[in-house]
C-alpha cells in the first residue's frame, strides 16, 4: 500500500482497517452492477406508458440530471476518501453533526434497497416457478450474499465480473435479436425510427417533469462506489472517476437498449397494466422465441437478485461501519473479520434484510418510496456540502465546479423530492425522528465525537 493512500485515511485519525484491493476498474464494474445494466427490462412497459413511448429520452433525461450530483460526489471523494460517502463528506465538509443526519437519511436508502432487490426477484422467481413462496426464494438470495460478502472483497470482484460478463452476453443478445428483426421485417410494425427519442408532437414540460422523476431514480446505485473508497488501489481521485464512467456507461446501454425495444414495440400506444410488467420480456418473445424470454428472464432475477443485491449489501455494510466507527452507531457493526471486511455490519444488514422481506413482500410501491426519500435527501446534502467546503471554507474562486454545478444539482434533486409520493414524505420524516432519537442519545453518552469534529486534518487532506 502507497504511503499517500495510507495517509489518506490516517490523516483523519483513522487507521486503515479495510483491505486495500479495489482497483479503479473494480469499482467502476462495482457500480455498473449496482446500476444494473439490464435494469429497463423489468420496468419497460411502465416507463413506455408514462413517457409516451419516448423510453430513450427518459434515461438520456436522467444521465443529465444526474451527472451533476456525480460531480458533486467526485468533487468531495477526492477530498475525502472515507468509506462513509456522504456521511463522511457532510460531516467533514460542513460539520459532523449535520453528517450524521446525512448518513442517517442514505441509510433509509441503503438499508432497504437489499430488501426491495430480494421482493423483486423473489416475485420473479414466482414466474418461474409458480406455487412457490416467494418470502423463501428471498432468503436464499440473502444466504448466497452473505456468504459472498463475508468471504472478502476477492469475492465480491469476482462475482461483479462473473454477472457483468453475463449482463452483457444478454445485452449484445438483445442488439443482435433486435437488429435482424428490425431488417429482415418478421415483425410487420417494427421499423427504424428516431421517435423513441424525441416525438416532437408529444413531448411537453409536464412530460418531461415527469421522466426527470423516473429517470433520476433509475441511476440510483452508482453513488455506492464511494462506500468503496478506503478499499480503493487507484488513489483518492478513482472513486470520483469511476462514479462518472460507469453512470455514462451505463446510461449509453439504457438509452440503446429501450431505443431497440421501442422500435420493436411499433406503435404499440401504450401496454395494458397486466401487459406492462412484462412487455419487454414478450417483446423479445415476440422477435425470437418464448425460450430466449425465459433465458432473459432468469438473467433478470440473478442479476437483481444476487449481483445487484450483493453490491447493495456491501455499501450498506460499509455506511454502518462508517458511521460506527465514529460513536454515531454501536460500536459491534465496526469490527473486521480476517478478510479485512465488517464483518457484523454485513451480519446486520442481512438479519435486517430477511426480517424486512417477510413483511415487504408485495409492497413493491411502499418500499421503493421510501428508498427513494432516503437517497434524493443524502444527495441534497451533499451538494451543499461541496459549496461549504470549497468555497465557504476554502474561500474557492472555481464557480463552476464549486459553486454552479452542484447548485443545478440541488435543484433538481430538490424538484424530485418535492415532487415525490406522499407515503415516501412520510415515511422518510418519520425516520428522521428516529435518527434524532438516536442522536440525542449517542449523544449523551458522549460517543458521538469523531475525527471530524477536528475540522483540521480534515482541511488538510483536502488540500
Amino acid at each position: 500500500m502507497s504511503n499517500s493512500l495510507q495517509n489518506s485515511v490516517e490523516s483523519f485519525g483513522y487507521k486503515q482497517e479495510l483491505k486495500r484491493s479495489i482497483s479503479t476498474v473494480d469499482l467502476i464494474i462495482y457500480g455498473l452492477i449496482f446500476m444494473v445494466p439490464i435494469a429497463p427490462w423489468a420496468i419497460f412497459g411502465t416507463v413506455y406508458n408514462e413517457s409516451k413511448g419516448m423510453v430513450p429520452l427518459v434515461y438520456t433525461i436522467g444521465l443529465i440530471a444526474m451527472i451533476f450530483t456525480a460531480l458533486s460526489y467526485s468533487q468531495m471523494s477526492r477530498r475525502v476518501p472515507l468509506a462513509g460517502s456522504v456521511f463522511s463528506y457532510v460531516g467533514a465538509g460542513i460539520h459532523p453533526n449535520l453528517g450524521f443526519f446525512a448518513g442517517w437519511l442514505m441509510l433509509l436508502d441503503y438499508l432497504l434497497v437489499p430488501t426491495l432487490l430480494y421482493v423483486f426477484a423473489a416475485e420473479s422467481m414466482i414466474g418461474i416457478f409458480p406455487g412457490t413462496e416467494r418470502w423463501l426464494w428471498a432468503l436464499v438470495f440473502v444466504a448466497i450474499n452473505t456468504v459472498v460478502n463475508l468471504a472478502g472483497v476477492n469475492s465480491i470482484k469476482l462475482m461483479n465480473r462473473v454477472f457483468l460478463v453475463m449482463e452483457l452476453f444478454f445485452v449484445v443478445t438483445f442488439v443482435i435479436i433486435a437488429v435482424k428483426t428490425l431488417n429482415g421485417g418478421t415483425l410487420p410494425a417494427a421499423e427504424w425510427s428516431t421517435t423513441p427519442i424525441w416525438n416532437s408532437a408529444e413531448v411537453t414540460a409536464p412530460l418531461i417533469a415527469a421522466a426527470l422523476s423516473i429517470a433520476v431514480l433509475s441511476f440510483l446505485g452508482f453513488d455506492g462506489i464511494a462506500t468503496m473508497a478506503e478499499e480503493s488501489t487507484g488513489g483518492h481521485r478513482s472513486a470520483g472517476r469511476a462514479m462518472i464512467t460507469s453512470l455514462i456507461v451505463v446510461a449509453i446501454l439504457f438509452i440503446g437498449q429501450t431505443w431497440l425495444a421501442s422500435m420493436l414495440a411499433g406503435d404499440t400506444g401504450a401496454f395494458p397494466d397486466d401487459k406492462a410488467g412484462n412487455a419487454f420480456f414478450d417483446i423479445v418473445a415476440a422477435a425470437s422465441s418464448t425460450g430466449w424470454a425465459k433465458a432473459f428472464l432468469v438473467c433478470n432475477v440473478l442479476a437483481v437478485g444476487i449481483a445487484n443485491a450483493m453490491a447493495a449489501q456491501a455499501a450498506t455494510s460499509r455506511l454502518l461501519f462508517s458511521m460506527s466507527r465514529d460513536g454515531k452507531l454501536p460500536a459491534f457493526l465496526k469490527q473486521i473479520n480476517t478478510k479485512q471486511v465488517p464483518r457484523n455490519a454485513i451480519l446486520v444488514v442481512s438479519g435486517l434484510s430477511a426480517i424486512l422481506v417477510i413483511f415487504f413482500v408485495g409492497q413493491i410501491g411502499l418500499i421503493s418510496s421510501m428508498v427513494n426519500f432516503g437517497a434524493l435527501s443524502g444527495f441534497l446534502l451533499l451538494h451543499l456540502s461541496v459549496i461549504w467546503a470549497y468555497v465557504i471554507r476554502d474561500g474557492s474562486r472555481n464557480w463552476l465546479s464549486h459553486v454552479v454545478l452542484p447548485a443545478i444539482g440541488f435543484l433538481i434533486i430538490g424538484y424530485v423530492l418535492v415532487n415525490s409520493d406522499v407515503l415516501a414524505k412520510l415515511g422518510g420524516l418519520s425516520w428522521l425522528l428516529v435518527g434524532i432519537v438516536v442522536f440525542i442519545i449517542y449523544r449523551k453518552k458522549g460517543t458521538g465525537i469523531s475525527a471530524h469534529e477536528s475540522e483540521e486534518p480534515a482541511r488538510k487532506a483536502g488540500r
